[in-house]
């Protein structure tokens, strides 16, 4: 395993996960090397929106060099604004872009620490439609002296009110004696749904009371190493990766997939992935030296969910998912031995899945690809690439269209995408004031404004999904950008025909005057409509 700074990892308790055998089975702590540069001084929203001559990437002009153990996964809320872990301690810190919309440029800011007893590493995240922040579970914890991460799967939550400043803990649903590393989406309706890393069962948090309703039924394996993605038919997809807990086996050639129906809340199967998505190592050691990790999917704008996998017998296969259809293909295996055995990917604008392989399961270097619909093709990655494995890498598309990367160091990457997103797939806005006070909360309603997919995905432990709209004001004179916190949206549909609507709060130091008014869902922002600030 590898140590990072001043950790190291004590003895594992398998007591949390008895059927764990092996330490492969447990995702290392990372031991990153930081190599930040100097930035450039430009508005990311016109260097994405001219698009350079090729994909670049860019270091933060203001590095977050205090952070003690490096930055885990960023999180977009509602206001514009990102949040990122010190990895595996209790501290959260919050980039603000600057006047020119810029998160390049931007600055950071402290927000309130977790409870000293919950500082969890690899855990479920998501941002409710109130605007709340929820985490939940997580596969290692700070011991209360921080100087070590313990194997733990813990069952405990917490959500982060962004208007107080406040965490809140949330008990676990009942008899859930783990969470750990699980996956969590956010259904059509607003709801949580959370996964049980070490079982087959799932649950859904009413956000209000914060109590639990067990759902999930007839999950053929259990939720280890598995990832949700949500598909424009509300349904949630998932590709079995067979972890053997007990009463379930291993099955070493498994590719089955299962569809889980929010109106029924069962699951139900989505037919064969072709070829073999998760780790068997069927060919290389079989069940005590597989890990049984799978790669990231993300939903494109043409209806088809691009899959990835890991291997640790040789290369990792893709595979396409039509929900339309409800069919599978197989997609080109990665070059070389490369695979994602956990690992980050993001939906560009221009509809390319940008994703970080690596060779073999957690090894170095990594080795970034975009898929554009035909081939998986090789691009430049940032100065950390060669000594990251994928499993660093976490992903977030930003407001401006570019997609944010930690790697659990302190050079945070932003990486700008050729522009050239199609209209429609753009939000449309159908309804607004255009008269605006100051301080205000008003309503707005539209078309896609949720966006054409969650965004960004990872194995299964990682969730940074922006499938929710934002509000972006643009004062016509100084070109100061400003973004409206919304909340309470009516609907996280992804890919939806159908009209959502969402409240946002008009900043109490929004410049008055002529403005430009755009709704923006991940990273791809409506027509501008003019709207006048007093």
């Amino acid at each position: 395993m590898h140590g990072n700074g001043p950790f190291v990892v004590a003895t594992i308790m398998l007591a949390a996960c008895p059927w764990i055998s092996d330490a492969e089975h447990l995702k290392p702590i990372p031991h990153p090397i930081r190599a930040p540069q100097a930035a450039q001084a430009k508005s990311d929203i016109e260097r994405a929106s001219s698009g350079p001559a090729g994909p670049s990437w860019t270091p933060l002009a203001n590095q977050p060099a205090f952070l003690l153990n490096g930055a885990s996964n960023p999180i977009l809320l509602t206001d514009g604004t990102v949040l990122v872990q010190d990895t595996g301690f209790p501290d959260w810190w919050k980039l603000t872009p600057d006047q020119k919309g810029s998160y390049v440029n931007g600055t950071w800011t402290s927000i309130a620490s977790l409870p000293a007893t919950y500082s969890p590493l690899y855990h479920s995240t998501a941002v409710l439609p109130d605007g709340r922040m929820i985490i939940e579970g997580g596969e290692y914890l700070l011991n209360l002296a921080q100087t070590a991460l313990i194997p733990t799967w813990t069952n405990q939550g917490s959500i982060y009110d962004p208007l107080a400043n406040v965490w809140t803990p949330i008990d676990p649903p009942a008899g859930w004696e783990t969470i750990g590393d699980a996956q969590s989406v956010i259904l059509p309706n607003g709801t949580y749904m959370q996964a049980n890393c070490c079982t087959d069962q799932a649950a859904l948090l009413n956000a209000a009371t914060l109590t639990w309703t067990s759902t999930g039924a007839n999950k053929f394996d259990p939720n280890d190493e598995e990832g949700w993605t949500l598909l424009p038919s509300g349904q949630v997809l998932a590709v079995d990766a067979y972890a053997p807990i007990p009463p379930f086996p291993y099955i070493p050639t498994g590719t089955n997939s299962e569809l889980y129906n929010p109106g029924t809340g069962a699951w139900s199967t989505a037919g064969s992935t072709i070829v073999q998505l998760w780790d068997s190592a069927a060919d290389c050691g079989g069940e005590s030296a597989a890990s049984f990790e799978l790669g990231p999917a993300v939903l494109r704008p043409d209806r088809t969910v691009f899959y990835t996998g890991a291997n640790s017998c040789g290369p990792g296969n893709t595979a396409v998912y039509d929900w339309r259809s409800r069919r599978w293909t197989a997609g080109p295996a990665f070059p070389d031995d490369y695979d994602i055995a956990d690992g980050p990917a993001a939906l560009e604008p221009n509809g390319n899945v940008l994703m970080m392989a690596s060779p073999g399961i957690f090894e170095s270097p990594s080795q970034f690809f975009e898929w554009n619909g035909k081939s998986l093709n090789p691009v430049s990655g940032p100065p950390n690439a060669p000594f990251d494995s994928s499993y660093f890498g976490n992903m977030l598309v930003l407001p401006t269209g570019q997609i944010l990367l930690t790697d659990f160091s302190n050079d945070i990457e932003v990486y700008t995408p050729p522009a050239s997103n199609e209209p429609e797939w753009a939000p449309i806005i159908l309804n607004t004031h255009l008269l605006l006070k100051r301080g205000s909360s008003n309503q707005i309603s539209g078309l896609r404004f949720n966006g054409m997919s969650q965004g960004a995905a990872y194995g299964d432990d990682v969730q940074a999904a922006t499938n929710f709209p934002l509000v972006r004001i643009t004062n016509l004179a100084t070109h100061h950008v400003f973004y409206s916190r919304t909340h309470d949206h009516s609907s996280m549909a992804v890919a939806s025909h159908s009209v959502a609507s969402t409240h946002f709060d008009v900043p109490a130091k929004q410049e008055m005057g002529l403005s430009e008014l755009q709704v923006v869902a991940n990273g791809i922002p409506s027509n501008p409509v003019l709207v006048v600030i007093f």
